[in-house]
C-alpha cells in the first residue's frame, strides 16, 4: 500500500481499524481497547520510520495468548 501512495501510517490504518470498519466489527477489533479482541503484534523497529519493519514480526499475541516470542518477551 505504500508503494501506491499511502503513508506508512495510513497502510497501518487500512489493516487494522478501517478494515474492522468496513467488516462492522469495529466495536470489536481493530484497535486496543477494553473488551475488544486482543490481538497484537510487537516489532524491533518503528514501521512509520521503515515499514518493511513489519516484514518481520517477532512477537504475536491472538486471543490474549502469546503465540510467537522471539523478544523474549514474559
Amino acid at each position: 500500500m505504500v508503494k501506491f501512495g499511502l503513508s506508512p501510517m495510513q497502510a497501518i490504518q487500512s489493516a487494522t481499524i478501517s478494515a474492522a470498519d468496513l467488516l462492522g466489527w469495529k466495536t470489536k477489533v481493530g484497535s486496543i481497547a477494553p473488551g475488544k479482541f486482543a490481538d497484537l503484534i510487537a516489532v524491533k523497529n518503528d514501521p512509520l520510520a521503515d515499514i518493511t519493519t513489519l516484514e518481520n514480526v517477532p512477537f504475536v499475541m491472538k486471543g490474549g495468548e502469546v503465540v510467537k516470542n522471539e523478544l523474549g518477551v514474559k
